[in-house]
Protein backbone atom coordinates (compact mmCIF):
# COMPACT_ATOMS: atom_id res chain seq x y z
CA UNK A 1 0.00 0.00 0.00
CA UNK A 2 1.13 3.32 -0.85
CA UNK A 3 1.69 5.56 2.27
CA UNK A 4 3.33 8.57 3.46
CA UNK A 5 6.02 8.53 6.27
CA UNK A 6 3.13 9.81 8.57
CA UNK A 7 0.21 7.31 7.54
CA UNK A 8 0.47 5.18 11.01
CA UNK A 9 0.38 8.50 12.80
CA UNK A 10 -1.96 8.49 15.89
CA UNK A 11 -2.83 4.89 14.89
CA UNK A 12 -3.04 2.25 17.87
CA UNK A 13 -0.84 -0.93 17.84
CA UNK A 14 -4.17 -2.54 16.94
CA UNK A 15 -4.79 -0.22 14.29
CA UNK A 16 -1.86 -0.82 12.57
CA UNK A 17 -2.16 -5.10 13.04
CA UNK A 18 -5.47 -4.49 11.32
CA UNK A 19 -3.47 -3.10 7.99
CA UNK A 20 -0.80 -5.91 8.44
CA UNK A 21 -2.61 -8.59 9.66
CA UNK A 22 -6.11 -8.10 7.19
CA UNK A 23 -4.18 -7.29 3.21
CA UNK A 24 -2.22 -10.73 3.39
CA UNK A 25 -5.35 -12.79 4.60
CA UNK A 26 -7.28 -11.52 1.33
CA UNK A 27 -4.63 -11.40 -0.79
CA UNK A 28 -4.51 -15.28 -0.35
CA UNK A 29 -8.42 -15.60 0.02
CA UNK A 30 -9.42 -13.43 -3.01
CA UNK A 31 -6.00 -12.57 -5.49
CA UNK A 32 -7.36 -10.08 -8.13
CA UNK A 33 -6.93 -12.62 -11.07
CA UNK A 34 -9.87 -14.19 -9.23
CA UNK A 35 -11.29 -10.92 -8.90
CA UNK A 36 -11.96 -9.89 -12.01
CA UNK A 37 -13.28 -13.16 -13.24
CA UNK A 38 -16.03 -13.13 -10.29
CA UNK A 39 -16.61 -9.57 -11.33
CA UNK A 40 -17.15 -10.62 -14.56
CA UNK A 41 -19.71 -13.48 -13.68
CA UNK A 42 -21.05 -11.92 -11.07
CA UNK A 43 -19.98 -14.16 -8.24
CA UNK A 44 -20.40 -13.21 -5.03
CA UNK A 45 -17.16 -13.32 -2.98
CA UNK A 46 -18.07 -16.05 -0.75
CA UNK A 47 -14.91 -17.48 0.59
CA UNK A 48 -13.19 -14.01 0.96
CA UNK A 49 -16.66 -13.40 2.97
CA UNK A 50 -16.25 -16.15 5.49
CA UNK A 51 -12.50 -15.50 6.04
CA UNK A 52 -13.34 -12.09 7.22
CA UNK A 53 -15.98 -13.76 9.75
CA UNK A 54 -13.67 -16.69 10.83
CA UNK A 55 -10.70 -14.09 12.06
CA UNK A 56 -13.59 -12.43 13.61
CA UNK A 57 -13.88 -8.94 11.78
CA UNK A 58 -17.58 -9.19 11.82
CA UNK A 59 -18.26 -8.79 15.60
CA UNK A 60 -15.52 -5.75 15.00
CA UNK A 61 -18.20 -3.32 15.94
CA UNK A 62 -20.70 -5.09 17.73
CA UNK A 63 -20.99 -5.98 21.72
CA UNK A 64 -18.98 -8.90 23.18
CA UNK A 65 -21.91 -10.33 24.71
CA UNK A 66 -23.05 -11.27 21.21
CA UNK A 67 -19.31 -12.51 19.94
CA UNK A 68 -18.36 -8.98 18.73
CA UNK A 69 -15.21 -6.87 19.75
CA UNK A 70 -16.68 -3.69 20.71
CA UNK A 71 -14.35 -1.87 18.83
CA UNK A 72 -14.11 1.94 18.24
CA UNK A 73 -15.72 3.91 15.24
CA UNK A 74 -11.61 4.83 14.45
CA UNK A 75 -10.80 1.09 14.70
CA UNK A 76 -14.24 0.25 12.17
CA UNK A 77 -12.34 3.00 9.70
CA UNK A 78 -9.04 1.89 9.42
CA UNK A 79 -10.35 -1.88 8.93
CA UNK A 80 -13.26 -0.68 6.42
CA UNK A 81 -10.37 1.34 4.22
CA UNK A 82 -7.89 -1.47 4.23
CA UNK A 83 -10.48 -3.76 2.90
CA UNK A 84 -11.73 -1.50 0.20
CA UNK A 85 -8.16 -1.23 -0.63
CA UNK A 86 -8.12 -4.49 -1.64
CA UNK A 87 -11.38 -4.74 -2.76
CA UNK A 88 -13.51 -1.88 -2.38
CA UNK A 89 -16.81 -4.40 -3.44
CA UNK A 90 -16.01 -6.75 -0.74
CA UNK A 91 -16.18 -4.15 1.97
CA UNK A 92 -19.59 -2.86 0.45
CA UNK A 93 -20.73 -6.82 1.02
CA UNK A 94 -19.11 -6.41 4.75
CA UNK A 95 -20.77 -3.20 5.57
CA UNK A 96 -24.56 -4.45 4.09
CA UNK A 97 -24.84 -7.34 6.68
CA UNK A 98 -22.39 -5.61 9.65
CA UNK A 99 -23.16 -2.34 9.40
CA UNK A 100 -26.55 -1.33 7.37
CA UNK A 101 -28.49 -4.76 8.70
CA UNK A 102 -26.45 -5.37 11.70
CA UNK A 103 -26.40 -2.02 13.73
CA UNK A 104 -30.41 -1.87 13.28
CA UNK A 105 -30.71 -5.24 15.00
CA UNK A 106 -28.28 -4.13 17.42
CA UNK A 107 -30.18 -0.91 18.32
CA UNK A 108 -33.44 -1.86 17.45
CA UNK A 109 -34.42 -5.51 18.29
CA UNK A 110 -35.63 -7.19 21.24
CA UNK A 111 -32.91 -9.69 23.62
CA UNK A 112 -34.67 -12.96 22.04
CA UNK A 113 -33.98 -11.26 17.86
CA UNK A 114 -30.87 -10.07 19.05
CA UNK A 115 -29.35 -13.74 20.61
CA UNK A 116 -31.01 -14.94 17.09
CA UNK A 117 -29.66 -13.12 14.92
CA UNK A 118 -26.45 -11.38 16.03
CA UNK A 119 -24.14 -14.67 17.19
CA UNK A 120 -24.36 -15.99 13.75
CA UNK A 121 -24.21 -12.66 11.90
CA UNK A 122 -20.58 -12.05 13.40
CA UNK A 123 -20.21 -15.83 12.65
CA UNK A 124 -20.34 -14.86 9.22
CA UNK A 125 -23.92 -17.82 8.81
CA UNK A 126 -26.37 -14.59 8.50
CA UNK A 127 -26.43 -12.44 5.99
CA UNK A 128 -28.49 -9.05 5.74
CA UNK A 129 -29.24 -6.76 3.87
CA UNK A 130 -31.68 -3.37 4.15
CA UNK A 131 -33.89 -2.52 1.96
CA UNK A 132 -35.54 1.20 1.67
CA UNK A 133 -35.08 3.01 -1.93
CA UNK A 134 -38.19 2.21 -4.07
CA UNK A 135 -39.16 2.55 -7.70
CA UNK A 136 -40.30 6.65 -6.58
CA UNK A 137 -38.55 7.36 -3.60
CA UNK A 138 -35.21 7.73 -2.84
CA UNK A 139 -33.45 10.48 -1.58
CA UNK A 140 -37.39 10.92 0.05
CA UNK A 141 -37.83 8.63 1.85
CA UNK A 142 -40.52 10.02 4.06
CA UNK A 143 -42.49 9.27 1.16
CA UNK A 144 -41.90 4.94 0.83
CA UNK A 145 -45.12 3.07 -0.63
CA UNK A 146 -44.50 -0.56 1.25
CA UNK A 147 -47.22 -1.08 3.35
CA UNK A 148 -47.28 -2.83 6.82
CA UNK A 149 -50.79 -3.68 7.76
CA UNK A 150 -51.40 -5.26 11.01
CA UNK A 151 -53.36 -8.73 11.11
CA UNK A 152 -53.51 -10.20 14.42
CA UNK A 153 -50.33 -10.98 16.18
CA UNK A 154 -48.62 -10.41 12.26
CA UNK A 155 -47.97 -8.06 10.13
CA UNK A 156 -48.96 -8.23 6.32
CA UNK A 157 -46.20 -6.38 4.05
CA UNK A 158 -46.55 -5.87 0.26
CA UNK A 159 -44.81 -3.24 -2.18
CA UNK A 160 -41.39 -3.35 -4.25
CA UNK A 161 -37.64 -2.31 -2.91
CA UNK A 162 -35.06 -1.48 -5.88
CA UNK A 163 -31.49 -1.18 -5.78
CA UNK A 164 -31.02 -3.45 -2.78
CA UNK A 165 -27.71 -4.25 -2.44
CA UNK A 166 -26.51 -7.94 -1.51
CA UNK A 167 -30.53 -8.97 -1.30
CA UNK A 168 -29.67 -11.77 -3.37
CA UNK A 169 -27.30 -14.09 -0.93
CA UNK A 170 -29.15 -12.34 2.00
CA UNK A 171 -30.93 -14.77 4.73
CA UNK A 172 -32.95 -11.81 5.95
CA UNK A 173 -33.83 -8.43 4.62
CA UNK A 174 -34.53 -4.99 7.07
CA UNK A 175 -37.23 -3.31 5.27
CA UNK A 176 -38.53 0.21 6.05
CA UNK A 177 -42.25 0.32 6.09
CA UNK A 178 -45.03 2.54 6.49
CA UNK A 179 -47.54 1.46 9.25
CA UNK A 180 -49.30 4.73 8.63
CA UNK A 181 -49.80 6.19 4.71
CA UNK A 182 -50.73 9.51 5.65
CA UNK A 183 -48.01 10.27 8.34
CA UNK A 184 -44.90 10.72 6.79
CA UNK A 185 -41.53 10.17 8.02
CA UNK A 186 -43.43 9.56 11.36
CA UNK A 187 -45.31 6.64 10.23
CA UNK A 188 -42.38 4.24 8.89
CA UNK A 189 -41.25 1.13 11.14
CA UNK A 190 -39.00 -1.32 10.43
CA UNK A 191 -39.13 -5.00 10.24
CA UNK A 192 -36.77 -8.40 9.88
CA UNK A 193 -37.92 -10.33 7.21
CA UNK A 194 -37.17 -13.76 6.57
CA UNK A 195 -36.03 -13.77 2.98
CA UNK A 196 -37.27 -17.23 2.15
CA UNK A 197 -40.65 -16.33 3.82
CA UNK A 198 -43.35 -16.57 0.86
CA UNK A 199 -44.24 -14.04 -0.83
CA UNK A 200 -40.55 -12.14 -0.84
CA UNK A 201 -39.10 -12.54 -4.74
CA UNK A 202 -36.01 -11.12 -5.33
CA UNK A 203 -34.88 -10.62 -9.10
CA UNK A 204 -31.05 -9.44 -9.53
CA UNK A 205 -30.15 -6.03 -11.55
CA UNK A 206 -27.59 -5.31 -14.06
CA UNK A 207 -25.52 -2.44 -12.65
CA UNK A 208 -22.34 -0.82 -14.88
CA UNK A 209 -20.12 -1.57 -11.39
CA UNK A 210 -19.95 -4.17 -8.46
CA UNK A 211 -21.06 -6.92 -9.64
CA UNK A 212 -19.72 -9.32 -7.54
CA UNK A 213 -22.30 -7.90 -4.77
CA UNK A 214 -24.73 -6.08 -7.08
CA UNK A 215 -27.86 -4.63 -6.80
CA UNK A 216 -31.66 -5.89 -6.69
CA UNK A 217 -35.16 -5.87 -6.93
CA UNK A 218 -37.87 -7.19 -3.77
CA UNK A 219 -40.99 -7.52 -3.94
CA UNK A 220 -42.97 -8.47 -1.19
CA UNK A 221 -46.72 -9.74 -1.73
CA UNK A 222 -48.36 -10.32 1.65
CA UNK A 223 -45.47 -11.20 3.54
CA UNK A 224 -46.27 -12.49 6.70
CA UNK A 225 -44.41 -11.02 9.80
CA UNK A 226 -44.54 -12.06 13.65
CA UNK A 227 -44.81 -8.36 15.21
CA UNK A 228 -41.81 -10.05 17.26
CA UNK A 229 -39.27 -9.06 14.03
CA UNK A 230 -40.44 -5.37 14.40
CA UNK A 231 -37.02 -3.76 14.80
CA UNK A 232 -37.45 -0.59 17.32
CA UNK A 233 -41.01 0.75 18.15
CA UNK A 234 -44.05 1.07 15.67
CA UNK A 235 -43.56 4.35 14.16
CA UNK A 236 -40.37 5.42 14.58
CA UNK A 237 -38.21 3.50 12.42
CA UNK A 238 -37.30 7.46 10.34
CA UNK A 239 -35.44 7.70 13.94
CA UNK A 240 -33.66 4.48 13.48
CA UNK A 241 -32.54 5.25 9.69
CA UNK A 242 -31.44 8.91 10.92
CA UNK A 243 -29.39 7.52 14.05
CA UNK A 244 -26.90 5.21 11.99
CA UNK A 245 -26.18 7.75 9.05
CA UNK A 246 -23.42 9.14 10.47
CA UNK A 247 -21.24 5.61 11.25
CA UNK A 248 -22.91 4.67 7.55
CA UNK A 249 -21.18 8.15 6.03
CA UNK A 250 -18.02 7.34 8.14
CA UNK A 251 -18.00 3.86 6.45
CA UNK A 252 -18.91 4.99 3.47
CA UNK A 253 -15.79 7.38 3.06
CA UNK A 254 -13.32 4.67 4.33
CA UNK A 255 -14.37 2.89 1.80
CA UNK A 256 -13.57 5.20 -0.81
CA UNK A 257 -10.11 6.23 0.68
CA UNK A 258 -8.87 2.62 0.29
CA UNK A 259 -9.93 2.52 -3.26
CA UNK A 260 -8.30 5.72 -3.77
CA UNK A 261 -4.79 4.06 -2.11
CA UNK A 262 -5.36 0.92 -4.30
CA UNK A 263 -5.73 3.22 -8.09
CA UNK A 264 -2.67 5.03 -6.92
CA UNK A 265 -0.74 2.13 -6.67
CA UNK A 266 -2.01 0.05 -9.47
CA UNK A 267 -1.67 3.15 -11.76
CA UNK A 268 1.62 3.57 -10.23
CA UNK A 269 3.11 0.31 -10.87
CA UNK A 270 1.83 0.82 -14.43
CA UNK A 271 3.43 4.03 -14.94
CA UNK A 272 6.73 3.16 -13.55
CA UNK A 273 6.79 -0.10 -16.12
CA UNK A 274 5.55 1.53 -18.86
CA UNK A 275 8.14 3.25 -21.39
CA UNK A 276 7.75 5.83 -23.85
CA UNK A 277 10.58 8.16 -25.64
CA UNK A 278 12.91 5.69 -23.92
CA UNK A 279 11.71 6.25 -20.51
CA UNK A 280 9.08 5.55 -17.88
CA UNK A 281 6.14 7.61 -18.21
CA UNK A 282 6.22 8.22 -14.71
CA UNK A 283 8.91 10.42 -15.23
CA UNK A 284 6.68 13.09 -17.30
CA UNK A 285 5.56 16.38 -15.43
CA UNK A 286 2.43 15.60 -17.34
CA UNK A 287 2.01 12.25 -15.35
CA UNK A 288 3.93 12.84 -12.04
CA UNK A 289 1.74 15.81 -11.61
CA UNK A 290 -1.50 13.55 -11.54
CA UNK A 291 -0.15 11.44 -9.58
CA UNK A 292 0.17 14.19 -6.78
CA UNK A 293 -3.18 15.24 -7.95
CA UNK A 294 -4.00 12.10 -6.69
CA UNK A 295 -2.13 11.71 -3.53
CA UNK A 296 -3.64 15.18 -2.28
CA UNK A 297 -7.07 13.63 -3.02
CA UNK A 298 -6.57 10.61 -1.27
CA UNK A 299 -4.53 12.08 1.89
CA UNK A 300 -7.27 14.99 2.19
CA UNK A 301 -10.24 12.13 2.38
CA UNK A 302 -8.03 10.41 4.56
CA UNK A 303 -7.76 12.73 7.39
CA UNK A 304 -11.46 14.14 7.20
CA UNK A 305 -12.09 10.41 8.13
CA UNK A 306 -9.95 10.14 10.79
CA UNK A 307 -11.41 13.41 12.24
CA UNK A 308 -14.73 11.75 11.86
CA UNK A 309 -13.99 8.16 13.81
CA UNK A 310 -12.46 10.60 16.49
CA UNK A 311 -15.40 12.68 17.31
CA UNK A 312 -17.71 9.80 16.55
CA UNK A 313 -15.29 7.96 19.44
CA UNK A 314 -15.59 11.02 21.61
CA UNK A 315 -18.95 11.05 21.70
CA UNK A 316 -20.12 13.95 19.42
CA UNK A 317 -22.53 13.77 16.78
CA UNK A 318 -20.56 15.31 13.71
CA UNK A 319 -23.24 15.42 10.96
CA UNK A 320 -21.92 18.30 8.61
CA UNK A 321 -18.32 16.40 9.45
CA UNK A 322 -19.81 13.21 8.26
CA UNK A 323 -21.36 14.58 5.00
CA UNK A 324 -18.42 16.66 4.43
CA UNK A 325 -16.45 12.89 4.78
CA UNK A 326 -18.17 11.50 2.47
CA UNK A 327 -18.61 13.91 -0.37
CA UNK A 328 -14.87 14.74 -0.44
CA UNK A 329 -14.03 11.24 -0.69
CA UNK A 330 -16.35 10.01 -2.33
CA UNK A 331 -16.05 12.71 -5.44
CA UNK A 332 -12.60 12.32 -4.91
CA UNK A 333 -12.52 8.61 -5.61
CA UNK A 334 -14.37 8.57 -9.12
CA UNK A 335 -11.43 11.79 -10.07
CA UNK A 336 -9.25 9.34 -9.07
CA UNK A 337 -10.35 6.31 -11.05
CA UNK A 338 -10.62 8.60 -14.01
CA UNK A 339 -7.60 9.99 -13.73
CA UNK A 340 -5.69 6.37 -13.67
CA UNK A 341 -7.36 5.54 -16.65
CA UNK A 342 -6.09 9.02 -18.38
CA UNK A 343 -2.90 7.46 -17.08
CA UNK A 344 -2.76 3.75 -18.31
CA UNK A 345 -4.18 5.11 -21.81
CA UNK A 346 -5.66 2.78 -23.32
CA UNK A 347 -4.80 -0.22 -21.41
CA UNK A 348 -6.90 1.55 -18.59
CA UNK A 349 -9.81 1.71 -20.69
CA UNK A 350 -9.36 -2.48 -21.04
CA UNK A 351 -11.24 -4.64 -19.52
CA UNK A 352 -7.95 -7.19 -19.30
CA UNK A 353 -6.72 -4.40 -16.44
CA UNK A 354 -8.54 -3.37 -13.18
CA UNK A 355 -8.51 -0.08 -13.64
CA UNK A 356 -11.54 -0.27 -15.85
CA UNK A 357 -13.43 -2.31 -12.95
CA UNK A 358 -12.30 0.80 -10.35
CA UNK A 359 -13.39 3.56 -12.31
CA UNK A 360 -16.80 1.39 -12.14
CA UNK A 361 -17.06 0.74 -8.90
CA UNK A 362 -16.34 4.29 -7.67
CA UNK A 363 -18.79 6.06 -9.57
CA UNK A 364 -21.92 5.01 -7.02
CA UNK A 365 -20.10 6.47 -4.10
CA UNK A 366 -21.60 10.20 -5.33
CA UNK A 367 -25.29 8.16 -5.34
CA UNK A 368 -25.74 5.50 -2.47
CA UNK A 369 -25.95 6.04 1.03
CA UNK A 370 -27.42 9.85 0.31
CA UNK A 371 -26.58 11.40 -2.73
CA UNK A 372 -23.28 14.57 -2.86
CA UNK A 373 -26.34 16.66 -3.65
CA UNK A 374 -28.26 15.58 -0.55
CA UNK A 375 -24.92 16.16 1.55
CA UNK A 376 -24.38 19.37 0.41
CA UNK A 377 -27.69 20.08 1.04
CA UNK A 378 -27.22 18.30 5.02
CA UNK A 379 -24.08 20.87 5.08
CA UNK A 380 -25.98 23.79 4.26
CA UNK A 381 -28.33 23.16 7.18
CA UNK A 382 -25.29 22.93 9.30
CA UNK A 383 -24.44 26.10 8.33
CA UNK A 384 -27.49 27.33 9.05
CA UNK A 385 -28.45 28.12 5.92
Amino acid sequence: MMTTASADFGLTEEQKMIRRSVLPMLAEVLPHDKIMEMDEAREFPFDAYRALAQAGWMGLPHEEAYGGSDGSYKDLAIFVETVAYHNAQLASAYLTSVIYGGMQVKHGASAALKREILPGMIAGDIRLALCITEPETGSDVASIRTRAVQDGDDYLISGQKVYITCAHVAHHLIVATKTDRDAGHKGITLFMVDARSPGVSIRPLKALGRRMIHTNEVYFDDVRVPASRMLGERNNGWSALMRGLNLERLCLAAAACGNMMRIIDYAGSYARDRQQFGKPISSFQAISHKFADMQIMAESARVMVHRVADLLDAGESPTMQTAIAKVLATENNSRCADMGIQIMGGAGYMMEHEMQMYFRDARVGAIGGGTSEIMRTVIAKQMGL
